[in-house]
Formats: C-alpha cells, structure tokens, sequence
C-alpha cells in the first residue's frame, strides 16, 4: 500500500521560508517521479512542482518558479519542497504525490497533505 506522509508545514509570515518533507513508503521510491501538488480552501487541486525518479530534472509551476526547490533523496525514500519568499497566495493544504510519469500534472496517489499559512 503505497504512504506518503507530509510534514513540515506551519504558519509563516510574508517573504518567509518553509521546508516540507514527504515519507513515501509502500513502492519503490527510486523508480517513480514524484510531485508536489496544493489546494486552497475553495479551489481546484493545483500542480506545483515535479522530480524525475534519478531526481536530475524537475520542472514548476510558473507560480513556484524561482521561490520554490524541490528534491529528492532516494536513499531516505522523502521527497522535499523548498519554499522561499512565501505569499499569501501560496497559503493551501500541500500534498506529496507520486506522479504517473515525469512532467505528468496528473498523480495515482497521494498523502493526507500537511497545512502552510502565509500571513502576517
């Protein structure tokens, strides 16, 4: 049974950074690409960000480009976001997901999600 298990989320102000941490187990980790994805209360699921499995190319959303870093540490089976300059806009429930393919918007599976709360 594949689990994914968010932390890391929190409430930060403004320009503020955050880091969340994805545990993935029940799969083979290493072989599959993986993504980040949120929802903000009252809207549609929102792609934000994509690995490879080797964890050598990963694309974005033009939202998170430029503020947000994700990655990957096959060893560990945890897949990261790195989030920097934070806006309100970017408050939402944030999900691991584990994608159908690289550079796929689309996910088979996916965590319980873990809260980030932009505000001042």
């Amino acid at each position: 049974e594949v689990q994914l298990v968010e932390s890391g989320g929190g409430l930060v102000q403004p320009g503020g950074s955050l880091r969340l941490s994805c545990a993935a187990s029940g799969f083979t980790f290493s072989y599959h690409a993986m993504s980040w994805v949120r929802q903000a209360p009252g809207k549609r699921v929102e792609w934000v960000s994509g690995i490879n499995s080797r964890g050598s190319s990963t694309t974005y959303a033009d939202s998170a480009k430029g503020r947000f870093t994700i990655a990957r540490d096959n060893a560990k089976n945890t897949l990261y976001l790195q989030m920097n300059s934070l806006k309100p806009e970017d408050t939402a429930v944030y999900y691991c997901a584990k994608s159908l393919y690289y550079g796929s918007r689309d996910f088979d599976s996916r965590g319980q999600g873990t809260q980030v709360t932009v505000s001042s």
